[in-house]
């Protein structure tokens, strides 16, 4: 059974622009079919999806376009996510049309994001040391 998106990230994606709605329904959409289970609500003004109460990828609208992030994506050793975070693991890559989203290397992103995950759940009761999970 393929989970529903969430009334909160469908008002999310509603209201962005013609564009920007259809990057995030694809995302959306994707994002629910290769991470069955995770939970996934509008944290942080922005969708994400976690898997047991840890953050694992999400999207949000900004001045350079849509940018899905993946929380451990620096370690998928991916050249497609090329915006790298500068103080924890996490990798990123902006969309500014539909056309642009690549199936097969958002599903194999996905699927590294199950396989490599570090610890942000615990972020703060560890004083910002991010340890790996997976």
């Amino acid at each position: 059974m393929k989970a529903t998106i969430s009334t909160d990230i469908q008002a999310y994606n509603e209201a962005q622009s013609e564009t920007d709605q259809a990057i995030c329904s694809v995302l959306a959409a994707t994002l629910n079919l290769h991470l069955p289970g995770a939970e996934h609500k509008v944290w942080h003004a922005h969708p994400v999806w976690f898997l047991e109460g840890n953050p694992i990828a999400g999207y949000s609208k900004q001045k350079a376009g849509v940018r899905l992030m993946f929380w451990s994506g620096a370690d998928f050793e991916e050249a497609g996510l090329n915006v790298r975070g500068e103080k924890f693991k996490d990798a990123s890559v902006f969309y500014n049309d539909v056309a642009e989203i690549k199936l097969p290397d958002l599903e194999r992103w996905l699927q590294k994001s199950r396989e490599i995950q570090w610890d942000y759940k615990n972020l703060v009761k560890r004083k910002g040391k991010l340890e790996r999970l997976k």
